[in-house]
C-alpha cells in the first residue's frame, strides 16, 4: 500500500483537470469511452472502484489496471467595459485572452482481488478525481487580464488537483445482489494567482504559494444483476471533508500575508441502469452533485475586507450515456455521451474565473484489443465543449450595497468558453489463477 501512495503522489502532483464543475466524468479509458456510465454497468474495475463498490463483486480474478491520458484544454476569457470607464472620453475596450496551459497528464491506477468462490471482493484505487486549471497572461487589450494597477487581475493562474485513495470492500448478499463500501482518503493542491480569496492591500491581490490539505469521506454502493441481463445500482459519495488550504500571498509591493481556505469536495448520489445481450452492453447514469452544501462551493459574495467567501455553485446533475459493441472479433468498440448541467450563476460568473473549464457536452469513442489471453491495451478519444459562454458582469466589492450585493458593475460583461480533448491509453492485466 505504500508503494501504491508514493507512486500515486508522484504522477497525480502535476495533474489538472476538470469536466463536470471540477469533477472528472469518468476514470481510465474504458470507463471515459462509455461516458462514465458504470454505476449499474461494471465493464472495467476503474469505472466500478469509482462509481460503485459493490460493483466490484463482479470480477472474480487479481486485476490491475492503469491508465495514462494526456489532456489538452483551450479555454478563452473575454471581457468589455463601455466608454468612459476610464474616464471622460475614453472609448470601451474589449478583449479576449487565450489559456496557455498547455497538456496535463491524467493518470489512474486500480487494483482489485476476487474469487470466484467467495463473496468478498477487495480492491484499491488511485485517482486524480477533480481538478482546474487555467494560465491566461497579463493583456493590454483584455480589461479583465489587465494590470492591476489599471483594474484587472493581470497574469491569472490557477493550478488544483485532487487525488483520491479508496479501500473498497464488496460482499455477495445472494447470488445476483452485492452491498459495497469504500473508505477514501484525499489529498488536495490549489495554487492561485491572484488569490482573491485572500485580502487585497493597497497593491492589489497578492498570488499564493501552493497550499495542501488532507481530507476524508467514503461511498457506498447497490448492485443487482438479473440473469436476464439486465443490471441495477446506485451508490452515494459522502462529501469529501478537508483540511484548511493554508496560504502564504506575495503582493506586488512585495509584502507577504497568510490565509486559510476551506474547500471540500462535494457528495454525489449516482443512480444506474445497465443492459448485456449478445454483441451488445449498454450504460446510462444519472448523478446529482451537491454543491450547495459544500464548503467552499455553497458560500458567495464579497467579506468585508474585499475577499471572495466562496465560488457560489448551484447543484448539478449529470447524465452519462455508454454503449459497447463486441461483435468485432478481438476489438470492442465503444462510444458515450456525458451531458452536465452549469453551476455558475450568471451573475456569479466573475468569481469562477480561476475555474472555467465547464463541459456541458462531452463525447468519447474507445477501443479494447486483447494483447495476450492476461493483457489488454484500452485506449479512447474525448471531445468537449462548454456549449456556450458562461458570462456576467465585472464585479467590485468596493461597489456592493444592500441593492447590490455582489457589486455588480453596470455594462460590464466578463465570459469564458472552452472546449477540451483526450487521448488515453491504458493496460488491464489478470493475474492466471
Amino acid at each position: 500500500m505504500k508503494n501504491l501512495l508514493r507512486l500515486a503522489v508522484l504522477l497525480f502532483t502535476s495533474a489538472t483537470f476538470a469536466q463536470a464543475g471540477h469533477i472528472m466524468q469518468g476514470v481510465g479509458a474504458v470507463n471515459m469511452s462509455m461516458g462514465g456510465a458504470a454505476t449499474a454497468q461494471p465493464l472495467d474495475i476503474s469505472g466500478a472502484l469509482q462509481w460503485n463498490p459493490a460493483s466490484i463483486s463482479t470480477f472474480d480474478n487479481k486485476i490491475i489496471d492503469f491508465n495514462i491520458g494526456a489532456f489538452f484544454s483551450s479555454p478563452e476569457l473575454t471581457s468589455s467595459v463601455p466608454a468612459g470607464m476610464f474616464g471622460p472620453g475614453s472609448p470601451a475596450v474589449s478583449g479576449v485572452t487565450e489559456d496557455d496551459r498547455g497538456v496535463s497528464p491524467m493518470p489512474a491506477l486500480a487494483m482489485v482481488w476476487g474469487k470466484e468462490d467467495s463473496k468478498h471482493t477487495f480492491g484499491a484505487s488511485a485517482f486524480g478525481i477533480s481538478g482546474f486549471g487555467v494560465t491566461f497572461p497579463e493583456s493590454t487589450t483584455n480589461p479583465i487580464s489587465g494590470p492591476q494597477s489599471m483594474g484587472g487581475f493581470g497574469h491569472i493562474e490557477s493550478d488544483y488537483m485532487l487525488l483520491q485513495v479508496g479501500l473498497t470492500w464488496a460482499y455477495e448478499i445472494t447470488e445476483n445482489f452485492s452491498i459495497g463500501i469504500q473508505p477514501t482518503f484525499n489529498y488536495a493542491a490549489l495554487e492561485l494567482a491572484p488569490n482573491p480569496t485572500a485580502n487585497p492591500n493597497a497593491s492589489g491581490y497578492g498570488k499564493s504559494d501552493k497550499a495542501t490539505a488532507t481530507g476524508y469521506g467514503a461511498q457506498f454502493g447497490l448492485f443487482y444483476h438479473s440473469p436476464g441481463g439486465v443490471k441495477v445500482g446506485a451508490s452515494y459519495k459522502t462529501t469529501q471533508k478537508f483540511t484548511d488550504l493554508d496560504f502564504t500571498n506575495t503582493y506586488l509591493d512585495n509584502t507577504h500575508l497568510s490565509n486559510s481556505f476551506n474547500m471540500d469536495y462535494p457528495s454525489i448520489l449516482s443512480f444506474g441502469l445497465g443492459y448485456s445481450k449478445a454483441d451488445f452492453d449498454f450504460a446510462i447514469d444519472y448523478r446529482y452533485v451537491d454543491y450547495e452544501g459544500t464548503e467552499g462551493f455553497a458560500a458567495k459574495g464579497w467579506n468585508p475586507t474585499g475577499s471572495v467567501k466562496g465560488f457560489g455553485w448551484k447543484n448539478i446533475s449529470i447524465l452519462s450515456v455508454g454503449l459497447q459493441y463486441k461483435g468485432i472479433e478481438k476489438l470492442p468498440l465503444r462510444v458515450g455521451y456525458t451531458y452536465s448541467s452549469n453551476p455558475i450563476d450568471e451573475e456569479l460568473a466573475f468569481f469562477s474565473i480561476p475555474a472555467t473549464a465547464i463541459i456541458k457536452n462531452a463525447f468519447q469513442f474507445g477501443f479494447t484489443y486483447p494483447m495476450t489471453d492476461n493483457l489488454k491495451l484500452n485506449g479512447v478519444y474525448h471531445y468537449g465543449t462548454s456549449g456556450g459562454k458562461t458570462e456576467g458582469n465585472l464585479l467590485n466589492p468596493m461597489a456592493s450595497s444592500p441593492t447590490n450585493p455582489y457589486g455588480a458593475i453596470p455594462g460590464t460583461k466578463v465570459g469564458y468558453e472552452m472546449t477540451t480533448s483526450m487521448v488515453m491509453l491504458g493496460v488491464s492485466y489478470t493475474f492466471t489463477k
